[in-house]
């Protein structure tokens, strides 16, 4: 019996990872692939617009910590001028925010 209880317990938990991925890459995909690309080069009209790097380069990648990129999601990120450069994410907790993390760093190659 209670290897049973096991068994359910790991599909239930494999459900949820399955889940919070899938709701993670959605959230990428609605709210990130505008500018940055569902691949994360940048290479859309807005992304050619601001000149956003390549995400699934390692190097780009290994210039910001999750915390920075976490930070640029939930605030924004302005230039040196003031400007906006990236909008804040609206819409989404903290917990849907640090989910995409994974997924953006899933681009590096």
């Amino acid at each position: 019996m209670t290897t049973t209880k096991h068994l359910f317990a790991l599909i239930l938990a494999s459900a949820a990872v399955s889940t919070y991925g899938a709701d993670a890459t959605a959230n990428w995909n609605e709210h990130c692939a505008k500018c940055h690309g569902e691949d994360g080069k940048g290479n859309t009209k807005m992304g050619k617009k601001l000149g956003i790097a390549d995400l699934t380069d390692a190097k780009v990648q290994a210039k910001f910590t999750d915390e920075q990129a976490f930070k640029a999601m939930k605030s924004g990120v302005t230039d040196d001028k003031g400007k906006t450069t990236m909008k804040a994410i609206e819409g989404l907790s903290d917990a849907d925010l640090k989910a995409m993390i994974p997924v953006m760093r899933a681009l590096k190659k």
